[in-house]
């Protein structure tokens, strides 16, 4: 059993703090607790939603049906109200519109005439918090808790909202109290955190000993720059918004080449500014990760939207042949230690590391167990002493292509050069063809050992299905949803879902998908890029492409209409 709630209005409205203390407060008292956001690129106006649901463990997945929607405006009734459960309710503000005379699921607050009583009209989402507590029979005190944390050293700030709280309690009450049965609580309050997933990223970069970022403010790979600027103070890192994407793939490439462990953040657009970069550190094996957070495109596309866009762009983009691996943020528990993985293999294979995130990831926050900080990788990789040859040659040649790595410095007389041109051992520019090909091949050599890193595609179902989803990336909380619930109307399915994309993991589906009787690739882009990949690197196709390209996530619900008219 869960909860489902929905919450919408204008930018400028504060939808999202109607979203942040109930999730907070939901989240301290033990609740499973998902909420993600659908926003416009603009400050006001126009219609944005949050989507929180509660449940007994933590959820993976949007649902699409809703038990109470919060309408801080007529439209946002207008558009959700053909997803409302029979028994749901309507928190709506009378003084701002009516409801159809046939709608009885109204639950009545004057959201601005209360908080005005209680202060200003500011905290009118306050007073709808108060008003959806009551609904879900909660009493007022974790809110409370969170609102006075909040506010700390603004006088009467916190007394403020506290009153506009209780006052929305208060009037929902008249209508209707304890409508609805929360799920039961599998946890104790305190062994939860919640975060989104910009944070779980950023926070694991700073954990995996990232302590350089430069980038460019691009929706929605900003939160990252935002959630490790905020650490400066405590943890010896620096972020540095560049000017220009250029600029920040180049300054992450400097501050790698001096020793120091380093990211770039950014979306398709920044990307396709970054790809000479990403062939410089192909070229001069440079350890970089760049987080690609894909947004719909081409060109500006819808800047606050998610799409899995640009699997092709990451794996092909930059000029000439180099090595690099490719990786991609599923759930919030498994991409927190993947892009530890990340800088593991940026350092030790020295190449390029781009890991896929999207909005949907990005935007979406979880209640989830506490890290393990102990299961971290933290190898630098780098040359400890250097007796071998007379003098340091950073690129070395080697029988599996991996020079030993030092930075400037590091060997007191020792000379460290890099060079974007044709290089030989010393890192001196060089012209000639026997030279050239042995270069190439040391670099491309490292592949057979990367692709040995690659993990394989998680199984989740049964073990010889007749049905077999596949995918990638972020939706795999929608598609796990999927296959339960197609489980249960008697169907043997199974998910097989990716991490790792580059070098392609293959055996696991070369093994499985030959012995299914349908087949379905399920991404959010237009052209199966995910399904286009499987096909060159295995020669197998899948039956049917299960394709989302508006800008909207997947929910479990457009996966199993799917796959019943497919199946």
């Amino acid at each position: 059993m869960d909860i489902n709630i929905v919450i919408g209005g204008a930018a400028g409205q504060g939808l999202e703090t109607i979203a942040y203390l109930l999730s907070k407060s939901l989240v301290r008292m033990g609740y499973g607790v998902r909420t993600s956001r659908d926003y416009m690129s603009r400050v006001r106006g126009g219609h944005n939603f949050s989507r929180l649901r509660i449940s007994a463990d933590s959820p993976m997945a949007a649902a699409e049906q809703i038990d109470i929607l919060v309408a801080l405006n007529e439209e946002t009734y207008d558009l959700h109200r053909d997803f409302l459960t029979a028994n749901g309710r309507v928190i709506y503000d009378p003084d701002s519109f009516s409801l159809p005379e046939s709608e009885s699921r109204g639950t009545p607050v004057q959201l601005q005439a209360l908080a005005q009583e209680a202060g200003g009209a500011i905290m009118s989402n306050t007073v709808a918090t108060g008003a959806v507590l009551v609904l879900l029979g909660m009493d007022t005190a974790a809110a409370e808790k969170l609102l006075v944390e909040e506010f700390t050293g603004k006088e009467g700030v916190a007394e403020s909202n506290i009153a506009a709280l209780k006052a929305g309690y208060q009037a929902a009450s008249k209508t209707c109290s304890a409508c609805f049965e929360l799920p039961a609580q599998n946890r104790k309050p305190a062994s939860q955190i919640f975060l989104e997933g910009n944070e779980a990223l950023g926070m694991a970069a700073l954990a995996s000993g990232c302590r350089f970022l430069s980038a460019y403010p691009m929706t929605p790979s900003t939160g990252i720059m935002d959630y490790l600027a905020g650490k400066q103070g405590a943890y010896d890192v620096v972020v540095e918004q560049a000017e220009d994407e250029i600029a920040a793939i180049n300054m992450a490439l400097g501050a790698s080449y001096a020793g120091v462990r380093s990211m770039t953040s950014t979306s398709g657009g920044g990307f396709a500014l970054m790809t000479e970069g990403l062939s410089l550190a192909g070229m001069t094996e440079t350890p970089l990760v760049i987080i690609l957070s894909m947004r719909p495109g081409p060109a500006t596309g819808l800047p606050t939207r998610t799409e899995q866009g640009d699997l092709d762009f990451s794996l092909y983009g930059g000029h000439g042949e180099f090595a690099r691996a490719v990786l991609s943020a599923t759930s919030l528990e498994d991409a927190f230690y993947r892009l530890n993985k990340a800088f593991d293999l940026a350092e030790k294979y020295q190449i390029p590391v781009i890991f896929l995130s999207d909005q949907d990831f990005a935007d979406t926050s979880r209640s989830l167990a506490p890290y393990d900080f102990a299961r971290l990788r933290y190898d630098r990789h780098l040359l400890e002493t250097w007796e071998s040859r007379p003098r340091y040659q950073r690129y070395t040649f080697t029988e599996n292509g991996l020079s030993p790595r030092a930075f400037p410095g590091q060997f007191p007389g020792e000379t460290v050069l890099a060079d974007s041109d044709e290089h030989d051992e010393d890192g001196h520019i060089i012209e000639d063809a026997e030279t050239r090909k042995k270069m190439v091949n040391k670099r491309l050599a490292r592949l057979e050992l990367l692709a040995a890193e690659m993990d394989e595609p998680l199984h989740y179902g049964a073990h010889e299905p007749d049905l077999l989803l596949v995918g990638w990336g972020s939706t795999y909380g929608a598609l796990r949803e999927a296959v339960d619930i197609l489980a249960l109307k008697g169907n043997n399915v199974a998910l097989l879902h990716f991490s790792d994309l580059w070098p392609f993991p293959a055996k696991t589906l070369t093994e499985l998908l030959p012995r299914v009787h349908k087949s379905f690739c399920v991404e959010n882009n237009a052209t199966g890029q995910l399904a286009k990949l499987i096909k060159g690197q295995t020669g197998l196709s899948l039956d049917h492409h299960i394709l989302k390209y508006d800008g909207r996530p997947f929910l479990p619900a457009d996966i199993v209409r799917e796959v019943k008219i497919h199946g």
